[in-house]
């Protein structure tokens, strides 16, 4: 059950999580989706592996995230995410970013639907989302040349509506309501979920 998930604190392409979306009455509803968008004419579902993010510039007009866009958002809905910065010519620091107060937050999120060649419609089939990237604001700018579009949650309603109530809000998120602080290598490995990897080192 999706109420029985415990916290984990990292995430990589390809792998499950909760994801919100709304229902066929239009209420929120809460449901596990493999991270990695897979366009409906996909003629196997790999393609995920390259639409993890989609960029607010041309998101609403590519064939990938085009329909996804006009029909069916989702929130990703956490508290924080990595960013990692270079250090020096090889080096790498991650660093965690996350609103003051750790107030829970969402990424905009797209999401669809693939069903292999042959499978009936009445299976449910595979449902993938991805993350919608913009320009980052002046906390992120240092660390990383995108930052994903992060909606408070008065803006939930408005990702939820019609596509030009998502037009609006594909923009940075306000840097003054934001923090961040650096953490352990740790990060970089997937199999390290524990909340351990958003602990403040010193660098």
């Amino acid at each position: 059950m999706i109420s029985n998930l415990e916290p984990r604190f990292n995430l990589a392409p390809m792998q499950r999580r909760v994801v919100v979306r709304l229902d066929k009455e239009g209420r929120r509803e809460p449901v596990m989706m493999r991270w990695g968008l897979v366009p409906s004419w996909s003629k196997d579902d790999e393609a995920g592996a390259a639409m993890i993010n989609a960029k607010v510039e041309t998101v609403a007009e590519k064939p990938a995230s085009r329909a996804a866009f006009n029909a069916r958002p989702c929130l990703v809905v956490v508290d924080g995410f990595y960013e990692w910065a270079k250090v020096g010519p090889k080096k790498k620091q991650p660093y965690f970013i996350t609103p003051k107060g750790r107030a829970p937050f969402a990424f905009a999120g797209l999401r669809e639907w693939w069903r292999a060649k042959g499978v009936p419609k009445e299976e449910p089939g595979l449902e993938t989302f991805t993350i919608l990237t913009t320009e980052p604001n002046a906390l992120g700018a240092p660390i990383h040349n995108r930052m994903p579009v992060i909606l408070a949650q008065d803006d939930w309603n408005g990702w939820l509506g019609t596509p030009d109530d998502r037009r609006v809000q594909l923009r940075s998120f306000p840097d003054d309501r934001m923090e961040c602080w650096p953490v352990g290598k740790a990060v970089g490995s997937v199999k390290n979920t524990g909340a351990e990897l958003v602990e403040r080192i010193m660098v």
